[in-house]
């Protein structure tokens, strides 16, 4: 309107002021040109800089605009406790996943597009876990989402992503008898897991009675379900069989049942913080490795950073793999962990276990040719969807969309680092169901398909 105001004053001016006139024009002209040019400006090209900001959010906003605008990203969807009583064990989850995500889209993408992470806090609760998982897939519109650490958190995620048809790599260790067409379960299930670590109790230390230990929450009380019936057939006595609320820190009458009950090892199904509460009351009771050793499932090398190696060293864990793994992956993977994120950050088996997932995804997408969930799911089903993590190769299992792992029991140094006392020689097939099991026979009913 400016210009055009000036446009009508100046079509007034007397001939004595010819020169301002000509003057006038010629830089009307030059305003009119540059304006024309700005907007007939092509879009910014993939990777170019985005314009000045006064602030970091401000040109990341810039950038997230143009790449949506210009169609070279794919957005992925990062799931996790951030905050509450299991940030303890998943924020290092998302690191790796974020680190997978940054070497991928350095090493030229998906599909020839970057990644475009979107990340969430599920806060430790599991109705914010699904009211994330729903947010991400129908407002972000993400094509694959990567998190989860509890069962609970995965049972409340699951019918989202069913109803919703999205897709979700679940990366922890967890209880089996569940299947789901919308998950891919790159941890371990019971017999990659939870049974080698009782059979180790059982054959390698000679325990005849076993106490039963777990958070208050649907992994630990059907993982304990496997156990007595494979405590049963192997002869072995319950010694006694605990649960504490998640995240809970009171142990001292646990402890007294447990000295009363005089087990000869504890088979641990702890979560998050409570840990650190349990292994530091453990110690301060007069307990040591050699007099009562502990098996862990949910305790790994970022937990016993928080638990303090000189209150759980000696004690056992059973997983698939540690960060002193020998493998040449393993190394460049360790490598990359600490110099992403420092050099006294360690790495543990759901980092793996999320940082090997992203690999499996672009696998299945370039396989398919797209990141549609019906060509994703149609890429596992051949057979042949593989990587060379750093705990060995892993490849998926078309008939179920779980992991061949490797089973790895570990005992606790001095250091907080774990040292491996069992491998196995191949990948274990995964069998969620124990259907290759006699005495599991009947413990999958009633469990979802």
């Amino acid at each position: 309107m400016a210009l055009l105001a000036s446009k009508g004053r100046v079509a007034h001016v007397r001939k004595s002021a010819h020169g301002r006139q000509r003057t006038f024009w010629l830089a009307l002209t030059v305003v009119l040109s540059i304006l024309l040019n700005a907007c007939a400006a092509p879009a910014a090209q993939p990777g170019a800089a985005p314009a000045a900001t006064d602030t970091p959010a401000a040109s990341a906003a810039i950038t997230t605009t143009t790449a949506a605008a210009t169609g070279d990203t794919i957005k992925v969807g990062v799931l996790h406790s951030l905050s509450g009583t299991m940030s303890i064990s998943e924020v290092s989850v998302r690191d790796a996943t974020l680190l997978a995500i940054k070497e991928i889209n350095a090493a030229g993408g998906v599909l020839g597009k970057q990644l475009e992470p979107v990340v969430e806090d599920g806060a430790s609760d599991w109705p914010t876990f699904a009211e994330k998982a729903k947010k991400l897939l129908q407002q972000d519109k993400v094509a694959v989402v990567f998190g989860c650490w509890t069962s609970a958190s995965r049972k409340a995620v699951k019918p989202v992503f069913e109803e919703l048809n999205g897709l979700l790599f679940y990366p922890v260790q967890y209880e089996g008898l569940e299947q789901s067409p919308n998950i891919f379960y790159t941890g371990a299930e019971p017999t990659q897991q939870i049974i080698p670590g009782v059979e180790y109790l059982v054959n390698e230390l000679k325990a005849k009675k076993i106490y039963l230990l777990g958070s208050d929450y649907v992994f630990p009380r059907t993982a304990n379900l496997i156990i007595k019936a494979q405590l049963k057939a192997l002869g072995v006595e319950l010694a006694g069989e605990e649960y504490v609320p998640l995240g809970g820190t009171e142990f001292s009458t646990i402890i007294s049942k447990i000295q009363e009950a005089k087990p000869d090892a504890i088979f641990n199904t702890l979560n998050g913080d409570s840990n650190v509460a349990f292994f530091k009351q453990f110690k301060d009771a007069g307990f040591t490795p050699e007099t009562l050793p502990v098996m862990s499932v949910s305790v790994a090398e970022e937990e016993v950073r928080g638990i303090g190696a000189a209150n759980i060293a000696g004690h056992y864990v059973a997983w698939n793999y540690y960060q002193t793994t020998d493998t040449p992956e393993n190394k460049a993977f360790v490598a990359a962990y600490k110099a992403a994120y420092g050099a006294d950050r360690v790495t543990d088996d759901p980092i793996e276990a999320g940082y090997f997932g992203v690999y499996l995804w672009k696998a299945m997408a370039e396989k398919a040719g797209s990141v549609a969930v019906a060509d994703i799911k149609k890429a596992a089903a051949t057979g042949e969807i593989s990587y060379a993590a750093p705990e060995g190769t892993v490849k998926v299992d078309p008939e179920n969309q779980h992991t061949w792992k490797y089973v790895r029991i570990g005992k606790i140094n001095a250091e907080g680092l774990i040292d491996e006392v069992f491998s196995s020689k191949e990948a274990v097939q995964p069998d969620p169901f124990l259907k290759k099991i006699e005495w599991a026979k009947g413990l999958a009913e009633g469990a979802s398909q």
